[in-house]
């Protein structure tokens, strides 16, 4: 019983990755660029590809010669680096708290983890592609206050694992971390899947009706020009080969509800968590809030009324992101 319970919670969630990024009422298509927003290219050697990025600088980058907190916002599964920007207001917002540098990366659909294996002669290390590649790029071509202290990330749904699991994995290198509609416990339905025998499974998209998957490729076409990174654009390319985890360890070493307990609590960065009550995901932002207030760990929580979908996002983004901004300001010393 419990292992097809397991398969059905894992397959049931990617579905709902799915739909939340793509509703059957929705197409997508371009969304303008907003002020302060451009596009970076860079060679990443993590994943050994070419990989972008879009970053929103201060209204008054150019003319001052001041440093600024920069925040990380990680996309969600089958979004991509325009979505937050562009889509989901996170722009708007950077200019509204003006003092910070936004940095918004790619991470495909790989869960921004460093990959067990990899097929095809891949390089899945994604963990490090945020981690190492991005934010070393960002420090060395921007004004950026590159220390902990002026270092924050955030994501929504897959995003906000990833930045929960990332953020505890390096609490020396960020001050705050964020999760909105976060997929928090994927590593722990993960690792429980390989607990009852269930082998190591390949990432894979999940499986659509002909009609389905007829509307997903017209989709999927638009979708890869507005991201256009060579090899990389796709929701197949975007897929890695490989398997995430092989072993109950592996999983284990991404999941925020473990690796919570081996941060030291001096070194213990804040956390901020929302999500809304209609979304299936809050019992698992509410399970972690309630191990945050049993340690005694500094958070920020909300929930609201909200789905799993873009509407909810819009709302969100900006309070997470006013929040986040404002601990790395008293945390540079730049509040009373």
């Amino acid at each position: 019983m419990r292992f097809h319970y397991i398969q059905f919670i894992a397959g049931a969630f990617v579905l709902l990755m799915s739909a939340a990024v793509w509703p059957a009422e929705s197409f997508p298509v371009a969304a303008p660029i907003p002020d302060g927003l451009e596009t970076v290219s860079f060679f990443s050697p993590a994943v050994d590809r070419e990989m972008k990025f879009d970053i929103v600088l201060p209204a008054d980058y150019e003319e001052s010669e001041q440093r600024y907190p920069t925040l990380y916002l990680l996309h969600g599964y089958m979004q991509n680096y325009t979505v937050w920007g562009r889509n989901l207001a996170a722009a708007f917002y950077a200019r509204e708290v003006n003092d910070v540098i936004l940095v918004l990366p790619d991470g495909g659909n790989s869960w921004y983890v460093n990959y067990a294996s990899s097929e095809e002669g891949q390089t899945n290390n994604w963990e490090n592609h945020i981690v190492e590649d991005v934010i070393s790029y960002v420090d060395a071509n921007y004004r950026t206050e590159a220390r902990r202290e002026g270092r924050a990330i955030s994501g929504l749904s897959m995003g906000g694992f990833g930045a929960l699991a990332l953020g505890l994995r390096h609490p020396e290198m960020f001050i705050s971390l964020g999760s909105t509609s976060g997929a928090l416990s994927f590593a722990r339905t993960q690792a429980s899947a390989l607990e009852v025998g269930i082998p190591p499974q390949n990432a894979t998209l999940p499986n659509r009706s002909p009609e389905q998957q007829a509307r997903f490729a017209a989709a999927d076409e638009i979708i890869s020009g507005i991201i256009d990174i060579p090899g990389f654009s796709t929701q197949e390319e975007r897929t890695p080969n490989g398997v995430l985890f092989e072993t109950i360890e592996q999983a284990q070493a991404y999941d925020p509800f473990t690796i919570i307990y081996e941060v030291p609590k001096s070194q213990m960065p804040h956390i901020y968590v929302d999500s809304g009550t209609e979304d299936g995901l809050v019992s698992e932002a509410r399970e972690l809030v309630q191990i945050l207030m049993l340690n005694d760990v500094p958070f920020d929580y909300m929930q609201s009324r909200g789905r799993h979908n873009s509407e909810y996002w819009r709302r969100s983004v900006g309070h997470m992101m006013a929040i986040q901004a404002e601990v790395m300001q008293r945390a540079l010393g730049q509040r009373p």
